[in-house]
């Protein structure tokens, strides 16, 4: 995430993270590697999201630079 944050050092709109994946069962596979704060989004099942944690609902989060 830290090569995602240096190319948009100087955008000046929020960031929100989304993982997507196309079935529940690779999602099942990388859910110890899916960071908290972040969103999910699985393509078999496109009118949801899995929210990881945080005080936010799918916003972005102030960074503390």
């Amino acid at each position: 995430m830290m090569e995602l944050e240096a190319m948009m050092e100087n955008c000046q709109a929020g960031k929100v993270y989304v993982t997507a994946f196309p079935d529940m069962r690779s999602f099942k596979r990388h859910t110890s590697d899916i960071a908290w704060e972040t969103e999910v989004w699985i393509a078999n099942m496109p009118d949801h999201l899995i929210h990881y944690n945080g005080g936010k609902f799918l916003g972005p989060y102030q960074t503390n630079s």
